[in-house]
This record gives C-alpha cells, sequence and structure tokens, in this order.
C-alpha cells in the first residue's frame, strides 16, 4: 500500500497521471470551489490574478491518502508498546530528512552558501532522499523563483494567496503560467554540473523509495524486532508526513504570522515554531533579507539551528569550507534602514524606520524587495 501511495503523493512538482476521469463532473467542480474559496482566503489584502488552475486529482488523492493513514495510524499505534529504538530511529531520520532539506538543496544548492566536498554531498542527497521530497533540480528551480519573485504570481507558493495554498494548496494543482515562465528563465547550470546530483536525478524515484521508505521501514523489525505494523505506520508514515508538513511549514507560517525585524517590506517573517519544526529554517525574514548567509538566520549554533551546527562541524573536517556571512555591521545597518523595531539588539535603530520604502536603490535593496540570487561580496 505504501508503495501505491508514494506513486501518488507529490512533495513538489511530481509528474503525474491524470485519474481525473475517474470523478464525475460534479464532484471535480466541488473540490475545485473548495480549493478556490480556500485560496482567496487570505491573510493579505493583495489581490491575486485568478487564473484557471485545473486540479491535479493523482496528488489531491496521494496527499490526502498519507494524512489520513497517518491519522489512523497516531488512533491505533500501541504508542507505549513501541520499543525506545524506534522512537529515536524515528527521530534521526526526521533530523536527517531536514538536514537533506535544509543544509542541502536550500543552503548548498539554492543558495550556494558554501560549498561541500564530494562525501558531505552525498550525505546531503541521501539525507534528502529520505525526506522524501522533490528531485534537486525541481526543488531548487522552484525555491530560486520564490526568492526572486516572492508573494507574486511567479512564486510557487505564493502566500499572498493565502494559508491553505502556501501550505499545500499549490502542490493540489497545475502551477500558474508565470510560474512556469520564470521557471525556464532560471539559470541551473551550477546544479546540473554536479555529478552527483545527475546521479541523484537519474536514480530519484529509487533512491526516495530506498531511503524514505525501505530502509526506515525494515530497520525496526530486522534489528530490534518492532513489529512490522509499527514500524511501517510509525516509521513510515507517520514520520513522513511529519516531516514533509514541517517543511511546508516554512511556505506558510513562516509567510504570514512573526515579526521582521530585518525587513518590514517583505512578507517572510521570524517564526519559532518553524524554527523548532526545521531544526533552523524559521528565522525567515532573514533569510529572505540575506540569503546567501550559510546560517539562515543570524544566530549562530543552537538547539534551534541544528543545520547551522552539523554545516560548522563538517567544516572543521574540511568538507564544508567557503561558508558566507555577511559582517555584525552589515546587518546592524540593515536593522537601522529596513526593519520593523523589534530587532533583539538594534530595535529601528537610530535612522528609524521613516522613509525605508522610498531607498529602492541602496544596498539593501538588492537583499530585500528585490531578492537576487546572484552570490554577494562579504
Amino acid at each position: 500500500m505504501i508503495i501505491i501511495i508514494v506513486l501518488l503523493v507529490p512533495t513538489g512538482s511530481w509528474h503525474s497521471f491524470n485519474v481525473a476521469k475517474n470523478f464525475n463532473k460534479r464532484s471535480m467542480f466541488l473540490f475545485q470551489e473548495v480549493v478556490m474559496a480556500l485560496d482567496t482566503t487570505s491573510h493579505h489584502a493583495t489581490e491575486v490574478q485568478k487564473l484557471n488552475q485545473p486540479i491535479i486529482w493523482s496528488n489531491v488523492i496521494g496527499i490526502l491518502l498519507f494524512h489520513l493513514l497517518a491519522v489512523y495510524g497516531l488512533l491505533t499505534l500501541p504508542l507505549l508498546q513501541i520499543r525506545w529504538q524506534t522512537y529515536l530511529w524515528g527521530y534521526f531520520l526526521y533530523l536527517a530528512g531536514g538536514f537533506g532539506v535544509a543544509g542541502g538543496v536550500h543552503r548548498l544548492w539554492t543558495h550556494r552558501t558554501y560549498k561541500a566536498k564530494w562525501p558531505l554531498r552525498i550525505i546531503l542527497l541521501v539525507c534528502f532522499s529520505i525526506s522524501g521530497q522533490n528531485s534537486v533540480f525541481d526543488w531548487v528551480r522552484d525555491h530560486r523563483i520564490h526568492h526572486k519573485f516572492s508573494e507574486t504570481d511567479a512564486d510557487p507558493h505564493n502566500a499572498n494567496r493565502g494559508f491553505f495554498f502556501s501550505h499545500v494548496g499549490w502542490l493540489m494543482q497545475r502551477k500558474h503560467p508565470e510560474v512556469l515562465r520564470r521557471g525556464r528563465q532560471v539559470d541551473m547550470s551550477d546544479v546540473l554540473a554536479d555529478p552527483l546530483v545527475r546521479f541523484h536525478n537519474k536514480y530519484f524515484s529509487l533512491l526516495k523509495m530506498l531511503f524514505c521508505f525501505f530502509v526506515p521501514v525494515v530497520v525496526p523489525p530486522l534489528l530490534w524486532s518492532e513489529g512490522w505494523y509499527n514500524s511501517a505506520m510509525g516509521v513510515g508514515i507517520l514520520r513522513y508526513v511529519l516531516l514533509l508538513n514541517a517543511a511546508w511549514s516554512v511556505n506558510s507560517l513562516a509567510h504570514i504570522w512573526g515579526g521582521k525585524p530585518y525587513d518590514r517590506e517583505i512578507s517572510p517573517t521570524e517564526n519559532v515554531l518553524v524554527t523548532w519544526l526545521t531544526a533552523g529554517e524559521g528565522w525567515h525574514n532573514y533569510h529572505h533579507a540575506i540569503p546567501w548567509d550559510y546560517k539562515a538566520a543570524e544566530l549562530g549554533p543552537s538547539t534551534v539551528n541544528w543545520t547551522t551546527y552539523l554545516i560548522e562541524m563538517f567544516s572543521r573536517i574540511g568538507w564544508a569550507y567557503d561558508l558566507k556571512t555577511p559582517s555584525p555591521d552589515l546587518i546592524r545597518r540593515l536593522v537601522e534602514r529596513r526593519g520593523d523595531g523589534t530587532h533583539y539588539k538594534w530595535g529601528a535603530g537610530i535612522m528609524g524606520t521613516a522613509g525605508i520604502t522610498k531607498q529602492i536603490d541602496d544596498e539593501f535593496q538588492k537583499w530585500g524587495a528585490a531578492r537576487e540570487l546572484a552570490e554577494e561580496s562579504q
């Protein structure tokens, strides 16, 4: 059953077969109305161009089945009888998958915030396979246009279209034409130049099935005699669904709720809950203001920036190098010019926030509203 559902569920922009013919026109119409209603219930006042984006029924079914199975698992799993090794194994897989996303496709391949030697790149690709998300190529392409065109029609998960759309609804329908157009313009030559990434893309489905489902599920029964049902539902399904929603929360929660101490004119926020869920990816206002910082936050290693801790650990043995980060003075000047006054140390600063939106030609603009992707000099 897991294999069948995996073939259906999307986590990025998977190619999927069309099963809409199995639904009558009335049910299709009703579901489309529900999605559009959720889409237009936006936290923001900005109006978004509404185009016909057909529902991808295979994605809807896959996402729904996985979440229903996760709920069923919570209700039926003998939580007090599951071995402690299984809980530890599930937690390890959760963190490993998160590291593959945050430290791999995000900070390394999308933003090039540091460089990694081949042993670390292999580890990151295995961890990314554990997360069960999209191919490296598709993930990086979508995230680059998300940064460059945040909260516009070219943003794959435009938060101006509401929480549901930015969290999961964008996976349930065809991409906006602007997303497709801008996606074709993104320079992906650096990603394709990596032979390990090319290998991963070539065997993407096999590696995902192996590291996200097969290995995680078979290890507990074979190594410490855990029950097969407990392992399949707990480690296979529940862990996967939790990690998916943690990753999705960066696109939704961290673009709607929270403070903006670094750039008040952009949508992303500082969200502590998301930081805990994703091991350091919730300092999102900072990240969109300075996307080339390997920490993705002003903070250094901490219990809520596990990804940064691992990157710095690998840097000590030489597997990660050329770590990019701004100077404290650069951050201070950014806060003083563009912050909303909530920064823990500098607040609104000596310059205040008046007239910030008019300073469109200063050096901080290319970090914030323009969201350029090019590497910045330190």
